[in-house]
């Protein structure tokens, strides 16, 4: 998934992110400077369901508007098949504790 913030709200007239945490403070949500530094500006790790339809609302856009899928970033993620066994490769990752991983049989 691709954050698309910045794009969406340009697309609706809003221009720098003071605008925008200004609006969204307005529709009842307090962003602090930085956290909205790291929402204009990049791609969030998390962002809160409750958080993201205030930005929708305050946009006046749908979801689909700020996340826009990676087909191709997904297809690159699958394991790759080999050409001999024709069985996908898998990568293991090993497990601390009492529960460690096995190699497969």
């Amino acid at each position: 998934m691709r954050w698309n913030l910045r794009l969406a709200a340009a697309e609706r007239g809003v221009w720098k992110s003071t605008d925008m945490r200004r609006r969204l403070a307005e529709a009842g949500l307090e962003i602090s400077a930085g956290k909205m530094s790291a929402l204009w500006t990049g791609t969030p790790m998390t962002v809160r369901l409750e958080d993201l339809d205030v930005i929708c609302s305050v946009l006046d856009c749908e979801v689909t508007d700020l996340l826009i899928r990676e087909p191709d970033e997904v297809a690159a993620r699958r394991p790759r098949k080999t050409a001999a066994a024709g069985k996908p490769v898998t990568a293991i990752t090993p497990r601390l504790g009492r529960n460690r991983t096995k190699p497969p049989a």
